[in-house]
This record gives C-alpha cells, sequence and structure tokens, in this order.
C-alpha cells in the first residue's frame, strides 16, 4: 500500500492563525449534549482561510471567479514537493530556477515554516519576481507552507500574478516530515460556493503515479 501523508493543519481553537488575530480563530460551539438533547452537536465558526486552505481569484482579485472555479482536476494530481527550507524571505527566481519547474506542474515549498507551529510574522513567502517567474513558464499551482502565498505586498503581486493565471493557490502546508519528490496529491477543499475560499484535507500518497 502506498505511504500516505496528511499535510494539513490540525484545526482547533489554539491553532496558528494569520498575524494571531482573535477573529481568525476558529470556535466550536456546542447547541446540544445529552443533558440538553438526545444528541450531541456542534456548530463551527470558522474562517474560510482557516488553517490548510484553497484561495479562490476573488480573494485578490476584484470580480474574480469564487471556490467553486477550482475544479477537483485540479487539485487531485501529480505533484513536487522542492526543498526551500534555506531560504529566509521571499522566495525568489533565483532560489527557484535550480529546481527547473516546467509548465503544468503543480509545487509545493518546503520551508522552515513547517517546522513551526507558532505564528510567525517573518514566515517564508513567495516574493513578487518568482511568483512572476511561476507565472510566465505556466505552473498549473503552488502550494505553501505559511498561511499567505505572500507577505505585506501592498498590491497583492503574488497572489495577482498566480490568480489571474489561473494557477491555484495552497496555503497552510505542513511539510516537515515530507522529503521532495514527486508525489500523488488530493486536495479537497470544502464543497462551496460563491466564496473567496475553502478550507481543504490535503494528502500525498508516495509511489503512486496516477488514478490510473
Amino acid at each position: 500500500m502506498a505511504k500516505m501523508y496528511d499535510i494539513s493543519m490540525l484545526i482547533h481553537p489554539d491553532m496558528q492563525v494569520y498575524k494571531n488575530k482573535d477573529e481568525k480563530r476558529p470556535s466550536f460551539e456546542t447547541t446540544s449534549d445529552f443533558q440538553t438533547g438526545s444528541a450531541h452537536e456542534t456548530k463551527i465558526h470558522m474562517d474560510a482561510h482557516t488553517g490548510t486552505h484553497i484561495d479562490a481569484e476573488l480573494h485578490m482579485v476584484p470580480n474574480g471567479r469564487t471556490i467553486e472555479a477550482v475544479g477537483l482536476e485540479k487539485l487531485v494530481r501529480t505533484c513536487r514537493v522542492i526543498d526551500l527550507t534555506g531560504v529566509t524571505g521571499g522566495i525568489t527566481k533565483a532560489d527557484l530556477e535550480p529546481h527547473q519547474p516546467k509548465a503544468g506542474e503543480f509545487l509545493l515549498f518546503k520551508t522552515r515554516n513547517s517546522f513551526e507551529e507558532e505564528f510567525n510574522f517573518e514566515f517564508v513567502y513567495l516574493a513578487a519576481d518568482g511568483a512572476n517567474y511561476l507565472a510566465d513558464i505556466g505552473i498549473a499551482g503552488v502550494g505553501v507552507d505559511g498561511l499567505g502565498v505572500e507577505r505585506a505586498q501592498p498590491d497583492h503581486e503574488t497572489h495577482v500574478a498566480l490568480l489571474t493565471k489561473d494557477i491555484v493557490i495552497i496555503e497552510g502546508l505542513r511539510l516537515k516530515d515530507v522529503s521532495p519528490g514527486e508525489y500523488f496529491m488530493v486536495a479537497l477543499p470544502l464543497k462551496m460556493t460563491g466564496i473567496d475560499a475553502a478550507p481543504a484535507r490535503v494528502v500525498l500518497f508516495e509511489g503512486v503515479g496516477s488514478l490510473g
């Protein structure tokens, strides 16, 4: 049986959230228990960008496409994990060139972010020139292990460069235990419509070339 890696963040009230903002923390509300009813039920209060999630174009592009435009055929496929653990700031074109990205590839960036459980305001991100380089090549998607693919970019150049080229963005991966190389990825966003993102469960399979 192929080895499977769950590279999703665990969702809980004390989890890492973007910029440690309290309004972004998920919470679980018990709406029924065995003292108040015949079953135990919970209401979930959660931002669409909680933990491991997939961005839609609308997130950073006015009148952009919403999350249902990211079809499963873009998310259930082969991918390549590349080691960028030596990068300490923005991932640039120069950082990416040695890995020889190819058109149609889905790349997952393993950085020092995967080894940090607390939010780091200096997290590693994809710099604008790196994003433009990947967009020009025509990659299919990017997965990052930070809660943002960009950091402190006033015009959101990284997001815009990717999303306007129909390049999928997955944020909040956990790649600490995953070695660089080829994998088969299953990234399943919640089946939602009309919004700018959706939480996702993402797993990698080692040694599986395709569904066939």
